[in-house]
């Protein structure tokens, strides 16, 4: 699947490392790609698997990539957008994950006809469980879709977008959604002791209530809401705990819509900054 893609990784760290991690994982040919990182632990590691790597793009002008992954944080784009010039100018297609950076920024610093995909990955990408919201300008091609496609897929599931007025949404939903799934369980953890239960107990009952639980959802074919009437006995235990989270005015659904909201509010912000 892989074999014909060659791919600039400019920045590797921890979601750049883990769709490279994927991709190697699945295949890529170390050989393919070559990787732009400051960091000079990381660049020892990656020469021992194979990896051709620089301290900065510039360097690796003599490699035409496919794709150029932008993968670094956003405060740093300015610093290294110069320096991906050379590739798209030989027709390389860009892949950036940076917040609060929208295709139109890429295509003013770039040229007007450079292949721009923004993408939304989160962090279950580490272990290849992540999901990945992905958008393109209207140049990209099917050829240049499949190929960014495999890359992202390579560290989880895929969805395509409407346009890209929706990354803010995926933000909000995916890209933040993993810190409202820790919170809750240290909120449950934080509940479990005031029961009486050891912080051990506390902990261990709650994580592995969370991760067997979303391990279910992932493998029935049953809806969450049949999931949770299946474990709701009418006037029972989680009935009266259901009780209260389910209030449709301080309810949990109303809350974590509001939170939602507030998180897409500030992916918005952050683009126009």
């Amino acid at each position: 699947m892989f074999q014909d893609t060659s791919l600039l990784l400019i920045g590797c760290g921890k979601m750049g490392g883990s769709v490279l991690n994927g991709l190697l994982k699945n295949g890529f040919p170390p050989q393919n790609i070559r990787v732009a990182e400051p960091d000079e632990t990381i660049r020892k590691t990656l020469t021992e698997k194979g990896i051709r790597c620089a301290v900065d793009a510039s360097a690796l002008t003599d490699f035409d990539p496919d794709i150029v992954f932008l993968a670094v944080k956003p405060f740093l784009i300015e610093q290294v957008i110069n320096s991906v010039k050379p590739f798209t100018d030989k027709d390389s297609v860009i892949l950036s994950i940076i917040a609060g950076r929208q295709i139109g920024w890429f295509k003013e610093k770039l040229g007007m006809n450079t292949v721009v995909f923004r993408a939304m990955p989160n962090t279950p990408a580490a272990i290849g469980k992540g999901i990945t919201g992905v958008t393109s300008c209207g140049l990209a091609s099917e050829k240049q879709k499949k190929i960014t496609e495999n890359i992202l897929k390579s560290c989880g599931e895929v969805v395509w977008l409407d346009n890209e007025s929706q990354i803010d949404a995926v933000t909000a939903v995916s890209g933040s959604g993993p810190a409202y799934i820790f919170y809750l369980t240290e909120a449950l953890i934080k509940a479990a002791k005031t029961l009486g239960l050891s912080d051990e107990n506390a902990e261990k009952l709650a994580k592995a209530t969370v991760i067997g639980s979303a391990g279910l959802m992932d493998k029935s074919s049953e809806t969450p809401a049949v999931l949770r009437q299946n474990v709701t006995t009418p006037n029972g235990t989680t009935a009266a705990a259901l009780e209260l989270l389910m209030n449709p005015q301080s309810g949990f659904e109303p809350l974590l819509t509001q939170a939602v909201k507030a998180a897409e509010k500030r992916s918005k912000e952050l683009a126009k900054a």
